[in-house]
């Protein structure tokens, strides 16, 4: 209580905070605190009261029935972007055809600067996919849908630098975050037939006789049983991966408007979406055996079989729950809970819904949250990746107010090494603390944190930097640091807040702190 009172005279002499009025409802407890920590991307006004209305079962309930369609005022901010108004069919098509008049043109000068031109106008458009995935991150009240899509966009990960990637991801983000709550095959189905994984992985050179199994073995490796999985736990085979390439075959891209010639037999099995195309032509038609199991010749339903099947096997269900809770839980999940999840999964045959409410309302896990005590804190704690810390602190700072540039933000997740889109390699972003706590990790999230603790950082400025309105730094001793922070903090966060000169520097200290790195 006296830290309290010392904290509440620094702040006041500070002229930076309203005091609660005595009518204020008492403080979450630390376990409410921690457990919204996990199921949001952070903390704001509208979350804790929806919470207490709400309280924690209900509440989940709420951010698993959230549709995908954005509310009102996102929705409005989405629409302002250019780029994401125009199919990627429109842009590819688009982009190839500017291609060809370059090429064309006589000047060796004119063709640099239009092909600087079009480079721009290619990172312009992952650009506003980013605003987008951030708007939403950051404003959404659907925080789950929102962190889900993160997730599965990092599970099924996709690299923008490569081919006509940056022209597709917008509509291969939309297609994950449908089924972010959906059946785990109908998850891996959206996404192996988009055009960015088909052409990311190389799946659209992918023919008979000429087979690449890029895709095949990612999409067994990493996207559904794991390194070692496979059929009743054994290690899946060279000739497992092959198989199912074979599988793969005919389904790829086509980026012109005509429909490749093929006999009159074959043409009833030729299917065109948009830039998507399954081609029978470049179909290897003969039987499969994948895991044991013959998958017989047909064309493109035998993926969908397929996927299925690996989507049925016991080492996906462990996998994916494993997965799940080192990203939600802990970077070592309690193997019981894991346990509890993979009996979900697999009872339900991969219902997303269904292993999240298994993992967020688990007995042992809720206990763990709502344990007191410092090291009880610690070891309930999963650290933050730097998008949860971006996006936690905005959220946190800016408490629902919407801002217009996202570039700084996007500027912060590539400074921080988890630039959206970004990941070279199929594997996605680690998961853990280990990967996120070098020494020059961290300080560089003590300058973003300072950044934001002292001032906008442009964030009310227009995309192309025209100032915004004036608006100053955030206020973070505000009512929802009492209600929700201040009970849980450190003695030495306190101690180190009880020592800030300025609103600034004590935003910068809290931003920066340890225990706001942990979820």
């Amino acid at each position: 209580m006296r830290s309290k009172q010392v904290f509440l005279t620094l702040v006041i002499a500070l002229g930076a905070v309203v005091l609660p009025a005595a009518s204020t409802p008492a403080p979450l407890t630390r376990g409410d605190l921690r457990w919204l920590g996990r199921v949001t991307f952070g903390i704001d006004s509208a979350t804790i009261a929806r919470y207490r209305d709400l309280g924690r079962t209900t509440y989940l309930d709420e951010q698993l029935r959230a549709p995908a369609t954005d509310a009102a005022p996102i929705a409005a901010a989405v629409a302002t972007l250019p780029s994401l108004t125009r199919s990627a069919e429109a842009q590819v098509k688009a982009n190839r055809a500017e291609q060809q008049r370059i090429n064309a043109l006589p000047n060796e000068d004119d063709k640099q600067k239009a092909r600087m031109a079009m480079n721009q106008a290619g990172n312009q458009t992952v650009y506003e996919t980013s605003k987008r995935h951030l708007l939403r991150a950051v404003q959404s009240s659907a925080q789950l849908r929102e962190q889900m899509t993160w997730f599965w966009m990092n599970h099924f990960s996709v690299f923008q630098g490569k081919a006509n990637v940056r022209w597709t991801t917008a509509e291969y983000e939309e297609a994950v975050r449908a089924n972010a709550f959906g059946r785990f095959s109908d998850l891996v189905m959206a996404t192996a037939l988009s055009p960015a994984m088909l052409e990311y992985l190389d799946n659209a050179q992918s023919a008979t006789n000429r087979i690449n199994e890029n895709y095949a073995r990612e999409l067994m490796e990493l996207h559904t049983l794991g390194v070692s999985g496979g059929a009743s736990g054994s290690t899946y085979t060279q000739q497992d991966v092959q198989e199912l390439a074979r599988v793969l075959t005919g389904a790829g891209l086509n980026l012109s408007d005509a429909t490749p010639p093929m006999p009159a037999n074959r043409q009833a099995l030729y299917v065109r979406r948009g830039l998507f195309e399954f081609n029978p032509q470049r179909h290897d038609f003969g039987n499969k055996t994948v895991l044991g199991r013959t998958i017989t010749g047909r064309g493109l339903d035998e993926i969908g079989d397929a996927v299925v099947f690996l989507c049925r096997q016991p080492a996906t269900a462990r996998f994916i729950s494993r997965k799940l809770a080192t990203y939600f839980i802990a970077d070592e999940p309690p193997a019981a809970l894991v346990d509890r999840m993979v009996r979900t999964f697999q009872k339900s045959d991969g219902s997303i819904t269904d292993v999240l409410k298994t993992m967020f309302l688990d007995g042992d896990f809720q206990k763990a949250l709502d344990t007191n005590g410092d090291r009880a804190a610690k070891d309930a704690g999963k650290f933050k990746d730097p998008m949860q810390f971006v996006v936690s602190s905005l959220r946190l700072a800016y408490d629902g107010k919407p801002f217009t540039n996202f570039r700084p933000v996007v500027g912060w997740l590539q400074q921080l090494g988890e630039p959206l889109y970004g990941r070279v390699t199929p594997d996605g972003y680690p998961l853990t603390e280990a990967a996120w706590t070098s020494s020059g990790q961290l300080v560089k999230r003590f300058e973003i944190a300072r950044q934001i603790g002292s001032g906008n950082a442009g964030l009310f400025n227009s995309d192309d930097n025209t100032p915004g309105p004036l608006i100053g730094f955030p206020m973070l001793s505000s009512r929802l640091f009492f209600d929700a922070i201040e009970p849980g903090l450190s003695a030495p966060t306190r101690a180190a807040l009880a020592k800030a000169s300025s609103q600034q520097e004590w935003n910068t200290i809290l931003l920066s702190s340890p225990d706001w790195m942990q979820r």
